[in-house]
């Protein structure tokens, strides 16, 4: 049927756009917006660090697990031995007070599980999202009726809330950035269902979909080949808007004590740890938190771009709008010269009129 044309519906027509031009327009919409772009290479080199940990903190030579205790000053309370939190060769943004542990070190290691949590948590968000979405779309009034409300309910329920009750329920011998995965990924996911949902339901009543379900195309067919291919663009604008949403949940669950537990190293337990040495240790602090700073802006202006980029009405506001403000100011230029030229013909017949009169009298 169409699963060799459609990426998305045409805006305001029925008409298939083919893949290959549909991401050609994406990537030259994205590649017109710098700042998504900067974004896309901070968040790409996040993710290489992470990726990286084991290599960078072997090029350092330290671990996040050893301690140093013969660079803390026990007697000032555990404070880094040396300027700038003991900041050197051997340790690249000093150690950690009380324990001596090595900064950088935890801190890419602490990258791996923000991102690693995040990441996962939004792929089942996702998955869970936007099957819930389809079927809703797809099946009978029941079926709908029963999916929105059990969505509903999810939506209504506040996370923070429901993670700390879940979290604080379930042994301590179950691997914490599994649990606060399962956690997110398994109440956040209502959003994404509702959107899905809505967009499904608009795309159901095209001509090339109802062409599908006339030739006796199976449900699950019809939501594979003609529905997936046309939410495309509001999926992956969502995920990229959940990554960084999840980072400041795990975040905040690490640093109520509910998530991640040392000595595994996470930026929210990092910050937490750090809450009481700001003004002895201040890089213990800022590290962390620059680094979640950093991410969830750079992921927030990057699904920002994703959305304009993927958005068909984008270029077309843009372009009219200039194309208004060039047409305003043409015909500003326009009447302000014919005002001009009016003005000095009227004062060129008042100089003659007078002339005139002068040789009457």
């Amino acid at each position: 049927m169409t699963e060799s044309l459609l990426a998305t519906p045409a805006a305001g027509t029925d008409l298939p756009v083919p893949a290959a031009a549909g991401a050609r327009r994406f990537w030259r919409r994205l590649r017109a917006q710098r700042a998504a772009l900067v974004a896309a290479a901070v968040v790409a080199l996040l993710v290489l660090v992470a990726l990286a940990a084991p290599l960078l903190t072997a090029l350092e030579g330290q671990d996040p697990f050893t301690y140093h205790p013969s660079l803390i000053d026990s007697a000032r309370g555990g404070v880094p031995v040396g300027s700038l939190g003991g900041i050197g060769a051997e340790h690249w943004l000093g150690v950690e007070p009380q324990t001596g542990r090595d900064l950088f070190a935890r801190l890419v290691y602490g990258a791996r599980v923000s991102l690693g949590v995040a990441l996962a948590a939004t792929v089942i968000q996702i998955a869970i999202g936007v099957a819930v979405g389809v079927a809703a779309a797809l099946g009978n009034q029941w079926v709908d009726q029963v999916l929105s409300r059990i969505t509903d309910i999810i939506v209504a329920m506040p996370l923070m809330i429901m993670s700390l009750a879940l979290l604080a329920v379930v042994p301590a011998s179950f691997p914490r950035p599994v649990l606060v995965t399962l956690v997110l990924g398994l109440i956040g996911w209502g959003g994404i269902a509702k959107i899905v949902r809505a967009q499904a339901l608009s795309l159901k009543g095209l001509d090339y979909v109802s062409a599908a379900r006339l030739s006796g195309w199976r449900t699950w067919r019809i939501a594979h080949r003609e529905l997936l291919p046309g939410l495309a663009a509001p999926i992956i604008t969502y995920a990229a808007l959940l990554v960084p949403s999840n980072i400041s949940a795990e975040s905040a669950l690490s640093f109520l004590g509910v998530g991640v537990k040392p000595p595994t190293p996470s930026w929210g337990q990092m910050l937490t740890a750090a809450d009481v040495w700001y003004q002895a240790a201040p890089q213990y602090l800022l590290l962390p938190a620059g680094a979640l700073f950093v991410t969830i802006l750079a992921l927030t202006v990057f699904g920002d771009g994703v959305r304009t980029a993927l958005d068909p009405r984008a270029a077309s506001r843009l372009r009219v709008g200039t194309g208004r403000k060039k047409k305003a100011r043409g015909t500003g230029t326009a009447k302000g010269t014919e005002g001009t030229e009016t003005s000095r013909g009227t004062e060129k017949d008042t100089a003659e009129d007078a002339v005139k009169k002068e040789a009457t009298l």
